[in-house]
Formats: C-alpha cells, structure tokens, sequence
C-alpha cells in the first residue's frame, strides 16, 4: 500500500467519525458587522469561538425517536377518541334521563286525570268524543300505572 493510500484512507476514517469538531472566529467589520468564519481572519477585533462539536446522525436512533413520536400520537388520538365517546355516552345517558323523567311526569299526571275525572273519553277519526265504559277505563288507569312503573323508578 502506498504512502499517499494510506494518508487518503486515515483521512477518510478521521472524516468519517463520529465527531466532527470545529473551530469558529468571530470578529468585527469595518462598518460594524459581525461576522464568523472557520479560520482566523487576522482582523485585531478577532475572537475565537468555543469550539462547536457536530456528530454523525445517528439513524437508528432517530427511527427510534419517529416511532417514539408516532407511538405517543397515536396514544394521544385514542384518549381524544375515548373522550369524545364517553362524552357523547354521558349526552346520550342525560337524554335518556329527560325523556324518562318527563315520560313519568306526563303518566303521573294522566293518572291524576284518570282517578279525578268521573267520564272518561277519547275522540275518535272525526273528532267526537267516546266515552270509555268501566272496564276500557280500569284498563287505561292499568296501563298508565305500568308507565309510571317503568319510567319512574
């Protein structure tokens, strides 16, 4: 191997590394500017930066970092989901609530009107009243009873 292969092959090692570090300068233009550079420039005003260390991405951990971000996302999206749904449950239980509530208020006072009333009636296609015998009676007051048992309790 020859000399020049193998100054060419440290230097591609010594590229190629992990770190890469570099020196920065900064100074002070004529009109004021500041400026940086990565070598000495010989301005007087000149000042050498902190030494700034780069490294070599490194792709497995950014893979690792990607599917960490995805991972979280998609935690985030199915709690914003099942939030929604127990929300939407909440809205649909309180619904069910009101139209039971006033199911039983309406029940209640049907069979106020039942037990109060001496003639019951109920108007026919024409809009005449008929009125209910005894029997249509205890069977319209039972069955009031069996709502206000359903959507009372």
């Amino acid at each position: 191997m020859s000399r020049f292969t193998l100054i060419l092959g440290i230097a591609a090692l010594t590229m190629s590394g992990a770190t890469v570090a570099g020196e920065i300068y900064k100074w002070t233009d004529e009109n004021g500017n500041i400026q940086y550079m990565d070598r000495p420039s010989g301005v007087a005003s000149e000042q050498r930066v902190n030494t700034i260390v780069s490294r070599r991405t490194d792709a497995s951990r950014v893979q690792a970092s990607v599917a960490a971000r995805r991972e979280h996302m998609t935690t985030l999206e199915e709690r914003k989901a099942k939030r929604a749904e127990e929300t939407q449950a909440a809205a649909e239980a309180q619904a069910e609530q009101e139209r039971r509530q006033k199911r039983c208020a309406d029940s209640r006072s049907r069979l106020e009107a039942f037990l109060r009333s001496q003639r019951l009636y109920r108007e026919d296609e024409s809009g005449e009243r008929v009125y209910l015998d005894e029997e249509q009676i205890l069977a319209a007051r039972a069955k009031v009873q069996d709502q206000i048992q359903e959507y009372c309790d």
